[in-house]
This record gives C-alpha cells, structure tokens and sequence, in this order.
C-alpha cells in the first residue's frame, strides 16, 4: 500500500542529554542555536524561524528521544494515521494538552517496527516573531537525521515501501540517502549500516562556506572533538564537518545539497562501498564518529 500523504519537511529532533545547562551551553555557544524556552528539564532551541528546531531533554542516558516530520496539511495528517494503521504500525494521536506546549499543531507519533526508531508526524510549528540571530553561523535549517542499523536493507526498503521516503543515493551495504517526498532535498534522513540501532548524527545546513571554515576554528579553540572532515560528500555534493556534543552524540555542519524536482527526479544512484564515496578529498572518519545515541526505549 502506497503512503498517500506528503511530507513538507523534517522539522526537529528531540535528543536525550545527560547534563541540560552544559548541553544547552555547547548548542547556543558553540553550534549557534538560539534557546527559545527552557523549562522543566527540557531546552527548546531553533535554527529558524520555528518555535524550536531542537528539543534537548535531561535524562540518564544520552540518545535519540525522536525525530518530528511537518506534514503539508491535517489531510494529510489524517491519511497518515490510517495508513500507518494498515501497515501494522500503531500510531497514537497526542493529546492537545502536549501539542500546545510544544507550540504545534496536532501531531501523532510512532515507532519504526523491528529498529524501534522513534517518530513523529504533526502540522502548524509556531513561528518566533523575531528572527533567528545568526549570531555565530547563518545556519539556514536543520538538515537531515541520519540513523543507523544492522540490517539497513530492510530500513532502507520498509521506510520507502510504508513511509513514502523516496531514495536519492546509496553507497552499496554502507549508507541510504532518503528524501521525504515531495521535500527536495537530497536527504533529510539517512541510514548506515552499524552494529545496533542508535543515532548516527544531526546535521544544519549552513548558507556559506565561510559558516563551515568559521566552525572548524571555532571548534579548535573551544577544544571540541572533530571526527570527521572538512571534505566533501560525493552523494549530496554538500562540504562537511563533523564533530561530538558533550555527550559523544555527532553534529555535522554542511554546507550545499542536490536538490530534486517534485516530478522528472533523476534516478537513485548506487555508489561502491569505498571510503571515495563518502567523501571526495580522501578522509576517513575517527572512532569516536557516530558511536553514541541510542533511542529512548519505548514507555
């Protein structure tokens, strides 16, 4: 059954931190993000113009809370929920009280079956009055989501066949590049072959290549683990720069992504499991890249 409903675009990430105020310092002082609200052990923080972009929760453990979706309309919203009904999935709408302290529209969230992969579909994020400050990057959104599994055809196949991702690349057995139709971006979420289900990183998108050079010293200055980069992916076109949060999670700063027409998209392509295909000019990625986030556990 084919998904009959459209996305409009990836709209946050929740991540579990262990220490709020040191995270919450890391991703306004270091990544550039503006705090929006703070309160009860959560921190909402944007790139944009919506209310948040990311959501930062205190907890044991550090990981993936989930990712929401923006859909284009409640009609879509609505056909989500039947669909995802007939896929086996359960998907369960959230109450109003939740939707309003989170600034949004109605929403429903879900769980990826068999990886545990934690989502969720609403519509209408409030937007801020005033305007994203840029203050140390001209951050333009947040960008994608990758995640990682040990079986990644089976992800890769079930997120296109149930979810309606549309897949623009894939570097054979290592990485899957999805776009959620009819968003034209490359990908706006990933998934890497790995040994557990886990977060693999959070990317923002910035709209010069200075941000990303800026980034790279500020991060030295600051002592920051960079684990990946600066080079250049041949799958989006788009230059990198990966580094962790306080708590190991990886963020990746990148700047420049293929876009695809609604209709007349190009045909995925099925890159070699090579180290050139992740990246043009060469490097290779620490040991530390990607290791850390796992999904909060369900209840």
């Amino acid at each position: 059954m084919t998904a009959d409903y459209r996305y409009s675009r990836l709209a946050y990430v929740a991540l579990n931190v262990t220490d709020l105020g040191r995270t919450l310092a890391f991703y306004t002082d270091i990544v550039g993000l503006d705090a929006t609200e703070i309160a009860d052990g959560q921190a909402a923080l944007r790139c944009g113009p919506d209310h948040h972009n990311v959501l930062l929760n205190r907890a044991p453990e550090p990981g993936l809370k989930r990712i929401g979706f923006e859909l284009e309309s409640e009609d879509d919203l609505e056909r989500a929920f039947r669909h995802l009904e007939c896929c086996g999935y359960t998907p369960a709408w959230l109450d109003a009280e939740e939707c309003a302290a989170l600034h949004q529209g109605p929403g429903l969230r879900f769980r990826h079956p068999g990886t545990g992969l934690p989502l969720e579909y609403f519509i209408d994020m409030e937007r801020m009055a005033e305007p994203f400050g840029a203050r140390l990057a001209r951050i333009a959104r947040l960008g994608h989501v990758v995640v990682s599994t040990p079986d990644l055809p089976a992800m890769r196949d079930s997120l296109m066949r149930d979810l309606g991702f549309v897949l623009s690349d894939e570097v054979d057995g290592m990485i899957a590049f999805l776009r959620c139709f009819p968003n034209p971006f490359h990908h706006s979420l990933g998934i890497a072959r790995a040994d557990e289900n886990r977060l693999h990183h959070v990317n923002f998108m910035v709209t010069d290549i200075d941000d990303v050079g800026r980034a790279l010293n500020r991060l030295k200055k600051n002592e920051v683990e960079i684990v990946y980069g600066p080079g250049r992916h041949p799958p989006s076109g788009s230059i990198f720069l990966y580094f962790l949060d306080p708590d190991g999670m990886t963020v990746e700063f990148s700047f420049g992504m293929e876009e695809f027409a609604e209709t007349g998209a190009r045909a995925p392509r099925l890159m070699p499991p090579v180290p050139e295909s992740l990246d043009f000019w060469g490097g290779l990625p620490s040991l530390d890249f990607a290791r850390v986030g796992r999904y909060e556990s369900a209840g």
